[in-house]
């Protein structure tokens, strides 16, 4: 990987804000939500797999479970009651468990020192945010988070990043987006921002991460000139 240049005061950059999606992204949290997942429907026989998990990646939980609910029609809690469980098990094992993945901190301190906005845009719910913000400690280095819990639709529907992006007081083709998941990089595309893919559950050639702008293996990869404007 090459060193990157040095960047100068003088610089313009074309983005004056760079928005992140959470799960799998910032967080190893993939396999704890498979986890926290299959621990909660296993007493009432729903034969939810790892496969269907990752499959799911990206989308709101209590979408989720209403696509679960229908497929394998458990009787007994609602999905409501369900989909809280689920994040309640999730946020217990990511402040147990979870670690940031390799170059968020350095990615996140790269793009404060050229002047961007930082923000959180993720299905997960408030809590689980906050939960995440205070594991990796990253407080200090977020203007604003906000779930799409509060959109009426989730991803691969733009809401969650228009809301962010218009809460930032920046407009949407200013905004780099960072995701892992082709329902996150379909959002941010058609909310008409420039989006940089991270797998991790999904292969780098699937199709869905081949629409981001750029792909790279992790965020240590990431090199600030990449803002610069081409003008």
């Amino acid at each position: 990987m090459s060193t990157p240049k040095a960047i100068r005061a003088t610089d313009k950059y074309r983005f004056d804000a760079a928005i992140f999606d959470m799960d799998g992204l910032l967080i190893d949290s993939e396999p704890l939500w498979q986890d926290a997942e299959i621990a909660v429907y296993s007493p009432y026989d729903v034969a939810v797999t790892r496969d269907l998990c990752r499959a799911t990646a990206g989308q709101r939980i209590d979408e989720v479970l209403a696509l679960w609910h229908q497929r394998f029609e458990w009787s007994g809690p609602s999905v409501d009651e369900m989909a809280a469980r689920v994040v309640k098990d999730v946020t217990r094992r990511i402040l147990e468990h979870g670690v940031a993945l390799p170059g968020v901190h350095e990615t996140l301190h790269s793009l404060r020192r050229i002047g961007l906005r930082i923000a959180i845009a993720s299905s997960s719910p408030p809590g689980l945010i906050a939960a995440v913000v205070e594991k990796l400690e990253l407080a200090d280095l977020l203007d604003l988070s906000h779930s799409g819990i509060h959109e009426a639709r989730s991803k691969p529907d733009p809401a969650v990043f228009l809301s962010t992006a218009r809460k930032l007081g920046i407009q949407p083709h200013r905004c780099l987006v960072f995701e892992d998941a082709p329902a996150g990089i379909a959002a941010a595309r058609a909310a008409g921002m420039t989006v940089i893919a991270v797998p991790s559950v999904f292969e780098a050639d699937d199709p869905g991460i081949k629409m981001a702008d750029r792909v790279l293996q992790s965020l240590l990869e990431f090199q600030p000139q990449w803002c610069r404007s081409t003008d």
